[in-house]
């Protein structure tokens, strides 16, 4: 496959490619980012079905206009930051860190819908670390971290973090694979929510796979202190969503 060369005057550190991601860490990383992972994160639509009922989101454009909001604002300031944190800490083997993330992510969830499902996918996520790795075939210090992700109570991107973290996949591309998860959970929701058609999914998905990338650069490289869950009309939409009369989606 042909490569476009690097320029000669950026300075050495920028001029040295990364290595390849290896077939088994790739397919692991797909493997976590598919929504057939048991962890139930099809079951909700973190207030998209609140904001379509209230007729916030007439079509695609507004749907896939809604989500990259989301995603810049939300996920790349939030949940992507502490992903990114919390992958060193695994690898670190730093569980003061890892619980001190846990406990952003619970304390800053904005509605009791929102927390109630980082908990039940955190959970989820960690019994199935926990059968895909038995105690009799796996390393002492991984048993470790499983045992220890089960106490926190885990949140999911503290769960994510350690499942990923046994990859040898680098940090950008771990933060991609998760929002990728997270953008097809989110389209399906939209699909499930209102008479879209998979075409116009596919649209606002290739939409949000664009700017996947600058969203996960953007996350790997914010300070801890940058570090921000404040989006209050998403967390009206999901307290409304938690008491809306008719409803696909789990509250």
């Amino acid at each position: 496959m042909r490569t476009e060369p690097v320029p000669p005057h950026l300075p050495r550190r920028l001029r040295q490619r990364p290595a390849p991601l290896s077939a088994a860490s790739l397919l692991q990383l797909i493997w976590l980012a598919s929504p057939a992972l048991p962890v139930g994160g099809f079951s909700y639509s973190e207030g998209l079905e609140s904001a379509v009922e209230r007729g916030l989101l007439p079509d695609e454009v507004a749907v896939g206009d809604w989500l990259l909001d989301q995603l810049h604002l939300g996920q790349a300031r939030g949940d992507l930051a502490v992903l990114a944190r919390a992958v060193g800490a695994w690898r670190r083997g730093d569980l003061a860190q890892v619980r001190a993330l846990n406990d952003w992510v619970l304390h800053t969830r904005e509605s009791s819908e929102l927390r109630l499902q980082t908990e039940q996918m955190g959970r989820s996520l960690s019994e199935w670390l926990r059968n895909q790795h038995p105690a009799e075939t796996t390393p002492p210090h991984i048993t470790e971290q499983i045992a220890a992700l089960a106490q926190l109570p885990p949140s999911y991107p503290v769960a994510f973090a350690l499942a990923a973290a046994r990859t040898q996949a680098p940090v950008r591309e771990i933060l991609c694979a998760y929002a990728f998860g997270w953008a097809e959970n989110m389209v399906q929701a939209a699909l499930k929510s209102m008479p879209l058609g998979q075409s116009a999914g596919q649209r606002i998905l290739a939409r949000l796979a664009a700017a996947i990338p600058d969203a996960a650069a953007h996350a790997a490289a914010l300070p801890d202190g940058a570090r921000q869950a404040f989006t209050p009309m998403l967390a009206i939409l999901s307290a409304q969503h938690e008491t809306q009369y008719s409803r696909l989606f789990r509250s």
